[in-house]
């Protein structure tokens, strides 16, 4: 009981972590032919990312736009696992070079490079989805907030990073892909992940490791640290004065994001099947914002619904009004930062002030209690 306390310090929160998680684990499912469902596990896959910007952005006050970057990293290193079984030299034998991905064989490229080679193990798979999103996102944060580049400058370089990401990306279509990207992904150490049965029981597995990130999430928040966290975004001088690393700070919870948007990135993979740098760039990293912004940088499961609203609206708009959807999407947009800056989540913190507020004031002109003493009455 005392660990559920520190993760959820109000009735309210736990509730709502409560209602989330039947929604996706048991409502959903059970709602939704698999087609649909293999969809809400791809909008689910953001949600990694939405929880990395509660912590990184609603927590510690730092608004990156290049968490596209740490998504696609992850994403590329399960999708060359899944290239290199599914380029073995029996199924590319009719290549000039067998045994490499084809579009390696297309640029002509006679062997496989050296940093494709350690891809062929699933564990070094596993390990790379986390170490390469947060060796880089460790060395960015540790370049800049040593330097104290913060706000806006910041939010600028993140975006740049994602920009030169996506064109090297591009760029080197012989090693990469190019924009095509890694496509005809279709098993899993033998296991067919275009199969109906696949596509459910990675939904189920996106959802169990997604409400796992959620309450190590909430545990950091609500710890001494994310009570740091605060005051890192609120005053940033005094916690520097009062002894902290505010730079070591900031670099952890930058990695920390990083690895929770690379294991997106892989579980994005292996429910959609490809990976392309289309998929990093600038536009799905401020996109990857808006979605925590919709449901509330400040709320772990609002962070989690606004990606699956918004997924969900982008997804109506454009089947029902193809060329309006645009349009109705930025409007969306509009109307939450005019209306609930806190995002979707910010409704009910107010809505349990003002029902504070009337109970406050009811009681005011509510009449005495029948067990009160009449003051008229002499005291025996």
């Amino acid at each position: 009981m005392a660990f559920f306390r520190t993760l959820f310090k109000t009735r309210g929160e736990a509730v709502s972590f409560a209602c989330f998680a039947l929604l996706i684990l048991v409502i959903l499912p059970l709602a939704l032919p698999v087609f649909r469902l293999n969809l809400v596990g791809k909008y689910l896959s953001y949600g990694f990312v939405g929880i990395g910007l509660v912590l990184l952005w609603g927590r510690c006050g730092i608004l990156s736009l290049g968490q596209g970057v740490f998504f696609g990293l992850g994403g590329y290193c399960m999708a060359m696992f899944l290239k290199l079984e599914a380029s073995d030299p029996v199924t590319t034998a009719i290549q000039s070079t067998p045994g490499i991905p084809d579009f390696m064989d297309w640029n002509q490229l006679t062997a496989l490079p050296k940093f494709w080679e350690p891809f062929h193990s699933f564990p070094f798979t596993v390990l790379a989805i986390f170490v390469v999103p947060g060796l880089v996102a460790f060395l960015i944060g540790w370049a800049m907030f040593r330097r104290r580049v913060g706000g806006v400058y910041f939010a600028i370089i993140t975006q740049a990073i994602a920009l030169i990401l996506s064109l090297g990306i591009d760029g080197n279509q012989g090693y990469t892909g190019g924009r095509n990207g890694i496509t005809d992904l279709r098993t899993l150490m033998g296991w067919d992940i275009r199969s109906e049965h696949a596509q459910q029981v990675l939904y189920f597995i996106c959802v169990l490791l997604l409400l796992g990130s959620a309450l190590f999430a909430k545990y950091i928040i609500n710890t001494r640290f994310g009570r740091v966290l605060m005051a890192v975004r609120d005053q940033e001088e005094r916690v520097r004065f009062s002894g902290y690393d505010v730079a070591m700070i900031r670099t952890f919870t930058f990695t920390v994001a990083a690895m929770l948007a690379g294991l997106g990135g892989a579980l994005f993979v292996l429910q959609v099947g490809f990976m392309s740098p289309s998929l990093i760039g600038i536009v799905p990293s401020i996109e990857l914002v808006i979605f925590a912004a919709v449901g509330g940088r400040l709320s772990v499961v609002g962070a989690m619904v606004g990606c699956l609203l918004v997924n969900f609206s982008k997804s109506a708009f454009s089947e029902a009004y193809p060329d309006l959807w645009l349009y109705l999407m930025g409007g969306t947009f509009i109307a939450v930062v005019m209306f609930f800056p806190d995002g979707l989540a910010g409704l009910f913190t107010k809505w349990g002030t003002i029902k504070n507020r009337a109970a406050a004031l009811l009681a005011r002109f509510r009449p005495a209690s029948a067990t009160t003493p009449n003051a008229s009455q002499p005291a025996k």
